[in-house]
Order: C-alpha cells, then sequence, then structure tokens
C-alpha cells in the first residue's frame, strides 16, 4: 500500500496511462501501417505498393482530384470562416459566449447526421446530389473547424499592436492588412490543418452526397482495407501521413514567416 501511495503522489507517475494509450493506439498503428505499407502478401519486403499507386490512373487521378476537392473546401471555409471569426472577435454583441456557442454548435453533432441532414435538404430542395453536393457538404461540416481557431487566435491577439499603428496614422486597411491579418496567420494554418487533412481523407461525406458516385482519397484507402488488400491500403494511408507530414512544416513556416514579417 505504501509503494502503491507513493506512485499516486509522484505527479509524473499520472502520465503513465496517456503514455500508454499514445503507445497503443497512436504509434502502434503507425507502426504497422508502415510495416505493411512495405511488404507483400507473403511478408515480404517490396515496392510494389508504391508503385502500383503511380502506375495506376484511377488511384492517381483520385489522389489529384481530392486535392483539388481540398483545396476547393479549404479556400471557401477561409473566405467564409475568417469574416466570421474577425466579426466575433471585434463586435461587443458576438463575444457572448452564447454566440460562439452558435457558431460551433455544428461540431457537437455527429458528421454522419450532419451529413445525412445535408442529404435530406438536397432532397427537399430537388436540387441533384453531385459535385456541388460534395463542396457544400465539405464546407458545412469542416467550416467551424476554420472560424473557432482564428476566432481563438483574434481574441488572444495583443491589441497594443493594432493601437500602436493607428496612432501612427495608419488606415483601417493598412491596419488589417499589416497588423491584424499576420497576427491572424496562425489560427488560419491551424484551420487550413483541420480542413485540408480531413477534407482528403473522409469517404463517408462523399459516398452519401454523391450516390457514391465520386470517389475521394479516403474512399480508395476505406475500399482496398474492406477488400482485404491491407498492404495497399497501408501503402496509400502512408502517402496520406507524408502529407500531413509536409503540410504541418509548411504551417510551421509560414507561421514563423508571418510573426517575423510582424517583428
Amino acid at each position: 500500500m505504501k509503494w502503491l501511495s507513493n506512485v499516486f503522489m509522484k505527479r509524473s507517475n499520472w502520465s503513465i496511462p496517456y503514455f500508454i494509450f499514445l503507445l497503443v493506439f497512436v504509434v502502434l498503428p503507425l507502426v504497422l501501417i508502415f510495416l505493411y505499407a512495405f511488404q507483400d502478401a507473403e511478408g515480404n519486403f517490396t515496392l510494389k505498393n508504391f508503385s502500383k499507386f503511380i502506375s495506376s490512373p484511377e488511384a492517381a487521378n483520385t489522389f489529384v482530384y481530392s486535392i483539388g476537392v481540398a483545396i476547393v473546401t479549404t479556400v471557401l471555409c477561409i473566405l467564409l470562416g475568417y469574416p466570421a471569426a474577425y466579426i466575433l472577435s471585434n463586435s461587443e454583441l458576438c463575444r457572448s459566449k452564447v454566440t460562439v456557442v452558435l457558431f460551433i454548435l455544428p461540431m457537437w453533432i455527429n458528421i454522419l447526421v450532419r451529413t445525412l441532414a445535408t442529404v435530406a435538404l438536397f432532397d427537399f430542395m430537388k436540387l441533384p446530389l453531385g459535385e456541388g453536393a460534395l463542396i457544400f457538404g465539405m464546407v458545412y461540416n469542416f467550416l467551424p473547424f476554420m472560424i473557432y481557431p482564428i476566432y481563438n487566435t483574434m481574441q488572444k491577439m495583443d491589441h497594443s499592436y493594432i493601437e500602436a499603428a493607428q496612432d501612427l496614422g495608419a488606415s483601417p486597411m493598412k491596419v488589417f492588412t499589416k497588423v491584424v491579418a499576420p497576427l491572424s496567420m496562425p489560427g488560419v494554418m491551424s484551420g487550413v490543418m483541420m480542413v485540408f487533412m480531413p477534407t482528403i481523407s473522409t469517404f463517408a461525406i462523399a459516398e452519401l452526397l454523391t450516390m457514391n458516385n465520386i470517389k475521394l482519397f479516403g474512399t480508395t484507402i476505406q475500399e482496398n482495407i474492406n477488400n482485404g488488400m491491407w498492404n495497399y491500403g497501408a501503402a496509400l494511408s502512408l502517402i496520406m501521413l507524408v502529407i500531413i507530414f509536409a503540410t504541418n512544416l509548411f504551417s510551421d513556416e509560414e507561421e514563423q514567416a508571418a510573426n517575423e514579417g510582424i517583428i
């Protein structure tokens, strides 16, 4: 009992459950993806899984198309989310917690329920399901993930920079372009990360809003895993992880450049 009490008294030991969780549910799956990606069905080392992706026009076209859909969705989310976050962070009326909760309320509902509601909406308005419905559903589902990071960054922004620019005679447009926009870039990059990558990897939204007529990269991964092609599916997943890593590096560089621009 004394040994047990000593374990719980040491604060660093409280991190052990989280370490075990990360090891089992994050590190181990990543290691398995890496191992499966470089193996064939017999467990031998091979690069055929990656060459198959490069030589397969369908998979490559799906990958390029998914990136295009992700870019369009991300740009639309920025165009809609940035003004909303700016208004929320500056208006006294919109600073109330109730207003902020109303903007992020869709995040509390399961993404499949929101997508099914979108399908019902298009059916009610007698609009065809397809690429337009896919873009609409993507923006609708991921817009809160763009608004909240930008809003959170703007809320923590040091307004003395804005006041200093105003005291120096800068116009409102100049204040926004030279001070507010660069300072809000970390929130924008966080929003881009939270919208861009899930858009590429999702498959349920595309299946429901296009009647499975349009495939995204996530759909290709899911189909290969369901059909027992674990090695090829793991290779596609590894390609996705490399893109996520590269996007993280790019976002870090952009954030650093924005901070240097302010300084």
